[in-house]
């Protein structure tokens, strides 16, 4: 199973990015695919999570700027961030739980500028 990210890169406080991240190489069911971050220093923590079912979780500090969101037939999930601050910076990890084994993407950095 590979999960592929994209999307991150510099934005200036206020702008707005979106991740994506495509899962391949397995014939199992999706049961959450979701997003966590680690900032230099810092635990990685919840971004924002979403089901097979289509349902979503998000973490106290991105909710209501972040969205998440999926397209089940290209096994691909999405994460609009709007309202970027500063305190966003972070390496930004892809994760899934396939037929109930947990992967994670290698990570793309976002950086957002005050």
């Amino acid at each position: 199973v590979q999960l592929q990210a994209s999307g991150g890169g510099l934005v200036q406080a206020g702008g707005s990015l979106r991740l994506s991240c495509a899962a391949s190489g397995h014939n199992k069911l999706i049961n959450f695919m979701g997003w966590y971050r680690q900032a230099v220093g810092k635990q990685r923590e919840l971004v924002a999570l979403v089901s097979n079912q289509g349902s979503t979780t998000y973490g106290d500090s991105v909710k209501g700027r972040f969205t998440i969101s999926k397209v089940i037939v290209r096994n691909t999930m999405y994460l609009q961030m709007n309202s970027l601050e500063p305190e966003d910076t972070a390496v930004y990890y892809c994760n899934a739980m396939i037929g109930g084994a947990t992967y994670w993407g290698q990570g793309t950095l976002v950086t957002v500028s005050s």
